[in-house]
């Protein structure tokens, strides 16, 4: 399981989980990664960045981003979490 930090906590959490298995606290936690700059100010600030996706290609578009923390997905959608990555980038 690949882990990145989770903003200036200290602590580092899965790229990739359920919902449920993440403890999202005072992160900001957003739709999508879209918005560059509040990304940014979020991350310049030490504050953890989570994004919600539903889909592969809004999972590779938040992961792509260095601000994001985590990715979260529904907890219906476990399947989400055996994609692979490398190929989903790459091709």
């Amino acid at each position: 399981m690949r882990e990145r930090w989770f903003g200036a906590t200290g602590k580092r959490v899965p790229e990739l989980a359920l919902a449920s298995q993440v403890e999202t606290g005072d992160a900001l936690v957003v739709d999508s990664a879209d918005d560059v700059a509040r990304l940014r100010e979020a991350f310049d600030a030490g504050t953890p960045v989570v994004v919600r996706a539903s889909t592969p290609e809004a999972i590779k578009a938040a992961l792509a981003r260095p601000e994001v923390s985590c990715v979260v997905v529904p907890d219906d959608r476990p399947e989400l979490l055996d994609l692979d990555l490398t190929e989903l980038t790459y091709g």
